[in-house]
């Protein structure tokens, strides 16, 4: 009967160990190498759907440094509770210009193949019609693809690196457009 008992609390034990052991490696995953966001609203529509699930690479921009192009989340700067996911569209030192509902970066027509065809981009509060923003050292000027449905730096003024959580590099749901993101 004690043999019995020992076999079963043993296993009890070892049990526990594998749940305690499988809580920290999802603990350590979590905290510094990936993070499952769920896109909420339409401002990244058609390249992200309201409720989709996503995961943020969270080491890349440790080694790397952020691209033209990459769908980042980061902190909305007006509420740090509130995580926001857009692409970036100017690097430190660009120049942005928002004019006739286009796009220019460093006095050129910007290539924007994600937007859906005869997207208008209008300008904001802080990236007016016609004035040219230069993106300040370690700043980035970001939008969402939905450009008519987007709260972006057209309105609150370009993201600081250290309001990044990281890029989005995969979708996992819904299971239709379940994949990597391409740049």
């Amino acid at each position: 009967m004690i043999g019995a008992a020992k076999r079963v609390l043993g296993v009890f034990w070892e049990f526990i160990e594998a749940v305690v052991f499988a809580l920290a490696i999802f603990v350590i995953i979590y905290l510094f190498l990936f993070q499952p966001n769920q896109v909420k609203g339409s401002s990244m529509a058609t390249t992200f759907e309201d409720n989709e699930y996503i995961l943020t690479d969270k080491i890349s921009y440790r080694l790397n440094n952020p691209q033209r192009g990459d769908v980042i989340v980061f902190k909305s700067p007006r509420n740090q509770e509130v995580d926001f996911i857009k692409r970036i569209i100017g690097l430190p030192g660009d120049r942005i210009r928002i004019w006739g509902g286009r796009v220019y970066l460093n006095g050129q027509l910007l290539d924007e193949p994600y937007l859906s065809p005869g997207t208008v981009t209008s300008s904001g509060l802080f990236a007016r019609e016609g004035l040219t923003i230069t993106v300040p050292p370690g700043e980035y000027f970001v939008m969402g693809d939905n450009r008519s449905h987007s709260s972006d730096s057209r309105e609150w003024g370009t993201v600081t690196r250290d309001e990044f959580i990281g890029k989005v590099f995969f979708r996992y749901f819904p299971f239709t457009r379940f994949g990597p993101i391409p740049n």
